[in-house]
């Protein structure tokens, strides 16, 4: 299936919806010979340009025309003297009623997720209770430790480069570091704060920035289920 779209619109019933808001005419009562000859001058600009005219388009102009073709017909009347009331633009009305909705839903839509995107996703677990900190079974061993280090290892691109330079960071600063980011949040996940890095070794002089802080306790170390990761919380939480 393929879409067909003439500049902006995206199908006979978009351009009568714009000929019907431009021109402001009343949906219920569409004026049927104004909006044919806008509709009719419209595929006319079309052909001039050499623009390849879709088949629903031809069918709707054909449409507009039957329908303002029966309009000008005189309507007949039933058995008791009164005039038929049916009008031919009903379905056409329906059919544009039904067509806008869906098309202010898909606008809709179109603005939730433009919202969405400007929004900076919290991690999975935002917050740390003081029970979490206390809970033994929340305390991770150096296994769990040793598991996220060599996931966040993985993580990086590998290249082989013959090369003696120096290391350029050191403890003391990713100590530093880590300090100010819990200055930010409630917590942090080593493996999101690592991502960011590109080499190798600064990774490794994180993890052991990390051990040195939970020795001293400067920090709370946290594993929730089997992530593969552990969380970073500052020590003084509970209290």
């Amino acid at each position: 299936m393929y879409r067909v779209s003439l500049t902006e619109f995206e199908g006979p019933l978009d351009l009568l919806l714009f000929f019907i808001k431009r021109d402001e005419l009343d949906i219920y009562d569409i004026p049927i010979a104004h909006i044919t000859k806008s509709f009719m001058e419209y595929l006319d600009a079309m052909q001039e340009l050499n623009l390849e005219v879709a088949a629903d388009f031809i069918y709707m102009a054909s449409v507009l025309m039957s329908i303002k073709a029966k309009m000008l017909l005189p309507r007949p009347e039933s058995p008791s003297g009164e005039l038929d009331e049916f009008d031919p633009r009903t379905e056409l009305v329906q059919k544009l009623l039904e067509y806008k909705r869906f098309k202010e839903m898909a606008l809709h839509l179109q603005l939730l997720e433009e919202d969405r995107r400007k929004l900076f996703p919290r991690l999975a677990f935002e917050q740390i209770e003081a029970s979490e900190i206390e809970d033994e079974t929340k305390r991770p061993t150096l296994f769990d430790l040793i598991r996220a280090y060599q996931i966040a290892m993985k993580n990086i691109p590998k290249t082989t480069v013959h090369e003696i330079k120096r290391i350029p960071v050191t403890i003391e600063q990713q100590t530093e570091f880590l300090l100010k980011k819990l200055d930010e949040r409630i917590q942090i996940s080593f493996l999101e704060t690592v991502r960011e890095f590109a080499e190798r070794i600064t990774i490794v002089v994180t993890f052991l920035a990390i051990l040195e802080m939970a020795k001293a306790r400067l920090v709370n170390l946290i594993v929730r289920d089997d992530c593969g990761d552990f969380w970073l919380a500052k020590a003084n939480l509970a209290s």
